[in-house]
Parts: structure tokens; sequence; C-alpha cells
């Protein structure tokens, strides 16, 4: 398990290196530094086996944490507790001597872990054969490329039994092959009940990956629970215009709910319903059916050529398909304070067996959001073929039996 209370993390940022020497003078007229809050008062417990992802920004904290869990920087103020082999996948070039060859290095990691030569010998052909990196194994890791790097360093971090894992974005080098490899892996440790601390702005393999989510700004923990509900409330601010313009809900707005709601009122979004082929709103479709999304929402200020868009979710939070009317060459017009738009997108539902959500918005021209409502919807695909996947393709089978040639071996 992991457990910190009001950690905090504070440097000193000197103008010049003589401001240092300046500060320790018994003369010294004040402070020569500004201090920097990496993290302040952040309090967070990661349960044995679960997986926590940290999401924000850049500079928002989240590396510095993960490296004071690890041990390799100390906290300011507060307390980290930590119980169980900790594996570290920090930043690229963290960890291994460039001047080692790969397996030296592999070796020498398992021993800074406390594993004996013993068990590093037993791991090795699993890290060789996951790593994939053939006859570079004996090379110095100087003349390897960042992708061979990180295939290493994350075949040895996993292969190690680490109680709990530590990965700070190190796989975003990985080609998709690789990454494939890493997401069904990281499915394995989840099932083994491995703790893992996973930094990532693949918002999809956040959903898909961890039990909880944590969103950091500014050195602080701002938003914390299911990882779904997270990621939304970071997209919602990565993409926020400015702070939406509070407008009281009306005219059936008040049923609407989402997860997280955004924009800048221009607009807001009133009405939202599937329907049928059949013209009944429902909540539920027919694979294979044709289906409408219903929009409708009212202008509170002046807009030219506003666009409305959607996108469609699995229940993992996976992006499965989204359109808008800029995207379909459609453009609305002009539209004026109390001016109300009706929109309807129609689709053939080819999604398999499932459950998805929709989520919709009103934007402006360039993008910026006028109300955006995640996860606004949710609906359900019918289908008696248990099929895999998010999508129903209409294949066929064509199929023979050939004759076998009298020259070729039964």
């Amino acid at each position: 398990m992991v457990s910190l209370n009001n950690v905090s993390k504070v440097y000193q940022l000197y103008r010049r290196p003589v401001d240092r020497l300046h500060e320790l003078l018994p003369f010294a007229s004040g402070p020569k530094h500004t201090e920097f809050w990496a993290l302040r008062n952040v309090t967070l417990k990661v349960e044995p086996g679960e997986v926590l992802g940290i999401v924000g920004p850049n500079g928002s904290g989240k590396s510095t944490l993960l490296q004071i869990v690890s041990g390799i920087i100390q906290p300011t103020s507060g307390r980290v507790y930590t119980k169980g082999r900790i594996a570290a996948l920090l930043e690229l070039g963290a960890g291994f001597n460039p001047e080692f060859t790969g397996r030296e290095n592999v070796y020498m990691n398992g021993e800074i872990l406390g594993l004996s030569r013993k068990q590093v010998d037993e791991a090795f052909p699993s890290i060789e054969a996951f790593a994939e990196i053939g006859e570079y194994m004996d090379r110095p890791v100087r003349e390897y490329s960042s992708g061979m790097y990180v295939r290493l360093a994350f075949s040895t971090a996993i292969h190690v039994d680490p109680e709990i894992l530590i990965v700070d974005e190190a796989l975003s080098v990985g080609d998709a092959i690789f990454a494939s490899r890493c997401i069904r892996k990281f499915e394995e440790l989840k099932k083994k009940g491995i703790t893992v601390l996973f930094v990532s702005h693949d918002l999809g393999l956040v959903k898909r990956l961890c039990h909880r989510a944590v969103l950091m700004l500014n050195g602080s923990i701002v938003s914390e629970g299911n990882p779904n509900d997270v990621v939304n409330r970071y997209v919602g601010l990565v993409h926020e215009y400015q702070r939406a313009k509070q407008i009281e809900p009306e005219n059936g707005a008040a049923s609407i709910s989402s997860s997280f709601r955004h924009g800048d009122g221009t607009s807001r979004i009133l009405d939202l319903r599937l329907i049928n082929s059949k013209g009944e709103t429902a909540t539920s479709i027919r694979c294979g059916e044709t289906a409408t999304v219903r929009i409708r929402a009212r202008f509170y200020r002046d807009c030219d050529n506003p666009v409305v868009g959607l996108l469609i979710r699995n229940r993992l939070g996976m992006d499965i398909f989204g359109t808008n009317t800029r995207i379909e060459q459609q453009e609305l017009g002009s539209f004026r304070a109390g001016d109300e738009l009706l929109l309807d997108f129609t689709f053939d539902c080819l999604l398999a067996r499932n459950e998805y959500t929709l989520t919709v918005a009103t934007q402006h021209w360039d993008g910026t959001s006028q109300d955006w409502l995640n996860d606004a919807l949710s609906f359900a695909v019918i289908e008696p073929k248990d099929l895999a996947g998010v999508v129903h393709l209409r294949s066929h089978f064509k199929w023979e039996k050939a004759a076998v040639s009298n020259n070729e071996p039964r």
C-alpha cells in the first residue's frame, strides 16, 4: 500500500547562481530566492491491489509525487509510507547506466530491488522475451533507441515481482505493438493484485486500466474518484474557453445530468433524447436499427455558425465515435439571444452489444465550448450474437471444402 499525509515539496529558485552564496552571508539584506511549491499538502492513500491513475497538465506535480513515493527525492514536509517492493519506471534515462549492456543493467536493477542473482537468473528469460531487443541485450544502453530503452526498462520493472509498480508516462515512446502488449500486461498485474500508480496523458488508457483516478493542478489534488468522472473533469478544464456563466436550467434542462459540464454559456442544451426507428424515446437500440439523437439548445448570446457535436463512449469510457456539424460541413447560420435550435443526428447503429454513453456539446466554430455535457445520456445496444469488440461489421462467411492436390501430403 501507499499512504501520503500532507506531503509538500518546495524548491528554492534563484535568478543567478551567485544569489545562493549571497544569501548565506551574515550581512545579506534578505532572501534572494523565490519559492516554488511542486506539491502542497497532498494526502492520498492507495490500497493494496489498486490501480491509481494520475492525470493533470504539465507542471501540476505528477512526476514529483511519483518520485517522492519511489524514494528518489524527499518531501519538504509530510509523511510517506509504503509497504512492499517498489519498481519504478520514471522518465527516460533514469535507472540504467548507459555504459552498461542491457543484460548488466537488468542484473544491476534486480540487485538494487533486493533480488538475489538466482532470482534474476530465473526472471531473465521472461524479461528478454518481453523486451524483444535481440542482440542489443549485450550492447551498451547508450546505443539504444528510446523505444528499445523503454522496452527493456518496462520489461525489467514488471518481471522483478514488484508489489508496487510506478509508471510515469514512459510508455508513450513505444510503438503500437509494444503498447498493446503493455496494456495486456497491466491487465495481468491487476488480476494479480499488484498496486500500480500510473501517470499518463492517454486518458482512454486511464479509464480502461484504473480503479480510481486523481486530477492534479498546481501541486494539489483537485478531484478524486471514478476514472471516468475525473478524466471528464480534466477534459472539461482543458477545453474550457472560460468559466461557465451560471444560467439557471429551464424548459427541461434540469433533467439533463452529466458527469461534468462546462462552457462559456453562449448557448445551453435544454433537452437530449435518443429516438428509435419507431420515433419513440428509447434507452435501448437494436443493433442495425436506425437511431436519432435529438438535441434542443437555447442561445443566450448572439452567435454565428455554432457547431453541435456528439461523442459515443463505451462503458469503459473509451471514445467509439464522434462527429459534429463542422466536420459534416453543415453550417447552421446565425442565432440571436433567445433563439432555439433543434437538431437531429441520425445514424445506423452498428455497435456491438454493450452499454454506451452520449456526450453532446454546442461549440463556437473554433472549437471552444458553449455547453459541453459529458456522458449526458446512457443507452444499451441489443444484439443476440455474442460478438467481440465494439462494432458489428455485418460480416459474412463463404467457405467450401478445398480439394487436396495429389502432389500434396495429406
